[in-house]
């Protein structure tokens, strides 16, 4: 019969196996690729000290292919929970040192047990993903435990906050947990994400791509919008993370902590005053504005390489987390299209599912023309957009700087779509179209007629830009709460969201509405 201490060497024995991972050759080789181990990752995103391992000594049941003689404790993924900041998170972190991190069927239940308990005690996940797929040996076993991660994942979806840090290959399959979960981080030059690779493309469409052209952070973050940021390496990658995770609430039944900041609210904005140059044309970067506006120009901003034409992120108003949606006009003029539509229409239903306020700012000339835009979509696009913050309940202020032309002005949270505070600045223009435009369709017939059909039309634009390029139509007809000097501006956006915060707003009962996907 075995002794007490036998039995605990048994057991610090198997910990210290499971602890080991494939073993120092295999760490050493992570290391050299620039590549943290699983539990130098998890220790350096949480709390010092804080995390609790669950699962440890999990061994996969596969007992083909020579895999009974190849078992590791823990199964290729460590799994767990700590704080960021004080506040709880579960998390899991897949194992490349062991079996590739491949994903077999316990290595999936362990990421489903860490899911389920999120979802029971309503905690943010973290997933920092770093695996060679599915693991082949164990077949359809490992094809059911990735259906059964992107179940809980959709489950959970608006539920609990869900991060996605790619760190690693994350291909075939395992490629849809992270598209479902609300964030995706992806580490440059190290990070993969593609459905087939290029061997197969190469094999099937005969198109030569490399792994970095195909599925690397930078096509990610520019061209496909799957990732919101990109990292420089690990280290970068998880102190996003912690960034992010101090904006957002545990759940979404609550709201997410208020931070103390000594800029004060009621500060005066001069720089705001001339921001908005004279001639309508020219443009400036609303970054400008967002960071004279917010406490301590502090503004995290979400997928800033892609779409760029829009501008979405977290910010604080007097301490309280709120979400930023503003047009560019330094890209498209700030036009709305297909791209930026989807972007700004999913930032915003992530805003209101996890209560957070929203805050828009408005420069938008309309929707960009083309062929190629119409026959994309942008008209179900677009609507996605018009849906988001129709549908959103969270308070919602909005800002109209300078241009806000048709439907945009329409879909970017005007006051018939809800909006709660909408003010404007003396620069602002609420109109059908541009002066130039609206006077080529209203004074057709007339400029024809015209003796001095030039001279003629500089008049009637004059004239039309007097009655409809200012915010005072609108403000007459209660479309605007007020016009404020931009000076004012944070100074009028605190008190307005120090009053809107207990707002609640009851829509009809349903199961889920039908946005046009």
């Amino acid at each position: 019969m075995e002794t007490t201490d036998e039995r605990l060497g048994d057991l610090r024995r198997r910990k210290a196996q499971a602890a080991a991972g494939g073993g120092p050759q295999r760490v050493d080789a992570q290391h050299a690729k620039g590549k943290m181990t699983a539990r130098e990752r998890l220790d350096a995103m949480l709390d010092e000290g804080s995390f609790q391992e669950i699962d440890s000594l999990v061994e996969h049941r596969c007992r083909d292919f020579g895999m009974d003689q190849n078992v590791v404790p823990g199964d290729g993924v460590v799994t767990g929970h700590g704080t960021i900041g004080g506040q709880t998170v579960y998390c899991f972190a897949q194992d490349f040192t062991v079996y590739g991190g491949s994903l077999g069927e316990m290595h999936g239940l362990k990421i489903c047990k860490v899911l389920d308990m999120a979802m029971k005690t309503g905690s943010p996940v973290i997933g920092l993903n770093d695996s060679g797929g599915a693991r082949i040996q164990e077949g359809v076993a490992s094809l059911g435990s990735y259906a059964e991660i992107f179940f809980r994942n959709v489950r959970a979806s608006g539920v609990i906050p869900q991060i996605s840090v790619i760190m690693g290959p994350c291909a075939g399959g395992a490629v849809y947990s992270p598209a479902i979960t609300d964030f995706v981080i992806m580490v440059d030059q190290t990070a993969h994400m593609f459905i087939t690779g290029p061997e197969v493309i190469k094999t099937v469409t005969n198109e030569d791509v490399s792994f970095e052209e195909l599925g690397g952070a930078s096509t990610h973050a520019s061209l496909s919008g799957v990732t919101h940021f990109t990292a420089e390496d690990d280290e970068d990658a998880l102190a996003i993370v912690r960034n992010l995770v101090s904006f957002l609430p545990q759940n979404n039944l609550e709201k997410s902590p208020r931070k103390a900041t000594s800029d004060p609210a009621d500060r005066d904005c001069e720089p705001l005053q001339t921001i908005v140059p004279d001639d309508p044309l020219k443009p400036y970067d609303v970054v400008d504005v967002i960071g004279q506006l917010v406490d301590d120009g502090d503004f995290l901003e979400v997928q800033a390489e892609y779409a760029q034409n829009i501008v979405v992120g977290f910010a604080r108003l007097d301490g309280h987390p709120i979400g930023v949606v503003g047009n560019q006009p330094n890209h498209l003029a700030g036009c709305l299209d297909i791209d930026a539509s989807v972007k700004a229409a999913r930032f915003v239903r992530f805003c209101d599912a996890f209560n957070i306020p929203l805050l828009t700012l408005v420069d938008v000339p309309g929707f960009l023309p083309g062929a190629n835009q119409e026959w994309g979509g942008i008209i179900r696009h677009g609507a996605k957009l018009l849906y988001a913050f129709s549908e959103s309940t969270v308070p919602k202020m909005t800002v109209v700087m300078r241009k806000a032309y048709g439907g945009a002005y329409d879909v970017m949270c005007s006051k018939h779509i809800r909006g709660d505070y909408n003010i404007a600045w003396p620069t602002a223009q609420l109109a059908v179209m541009g002066a130039d435009g609206a006077v080529q369709i209203i004074h057709r017939r007339r400029l024809e007629n015209a003796t001095n059909s030039e001279q003629e039309r500089e008049r009637l634009v004059e004239e039309y830009g007097e009655l409809f390029a200012n915010p005072y139509k609108a403000a007459a007809l209660g479309y605007l709460d007020d016009v404020v000097e931009p000076r004012e501006t944070r100074a009028k956006l605190c008190k307005a969201l120090s009053m809107l915060l207990d707002k609640q707003e009851t829509r009809p009962a349903r199961k889920h509405g039908n946005i046009p996907l």
